[in-house]
C-alpha cells in the first residue's frame, strides 16, 4: 500500500517508465491503481527510431505487472518521509 500512496501523491507529475521489453514511455502521469497499472498522457518514447509505430499514440495504459522501472522527477521525491512511512509499515506488519 505504500508505494500506492506514493504514486498517488506524484499524480500530474512527468515520470518514465521503462518496461520489461525494454521500451521506455515518458509522460504525464494520469492515475495509477492498487495493482500499480499506470495510465499515462502526452507519451513519448524515448527511442522513436526503434518504436515508429509509438509516435501516433498519446495516451496509454501501462499494466503493473509488466513495469520494470519508474523514474521519478528528483524534487518530488521527499526521502525522509517515504523512509518514515516505510518504517511504520514494516512496523505495523511485525504486530
Amino acid at each position: 500500500m505504500l508505494f500506492y500512496s506514493f504514486f498517488k501523491s506524484l499524480v500530474g507529475k512527468d515520470v518514465v517508465v521503462e518496461l520489461k521489453n525494454d521500451v521506455s514511455i515518458c509522460g504525464t502521469l494520469h492515475s495509477v491503481d492498487q495493482y500499480l497499472n499506470i495510465k499515462l498522457t502526452d507519451i513519448s518514447v524515448t527511442d522513436p527510431d526503434k518504436y515508429p509505430h509509438m509516435l501516433s499514440v498519446k495516451n496509454c495504459f501501462i499494466r503493473g505487472s509488466v513495469v520494470r522501472y519508474v523514474q521519478l522527477p528528483a524534487d518530488e521525491v521527499d526521502t525522509q518521509l517515504l523512509q518514515d512511512a516505510a518504517r511504520k509499515e514494516a512496523a505495523a506488519q511485525t504486530r
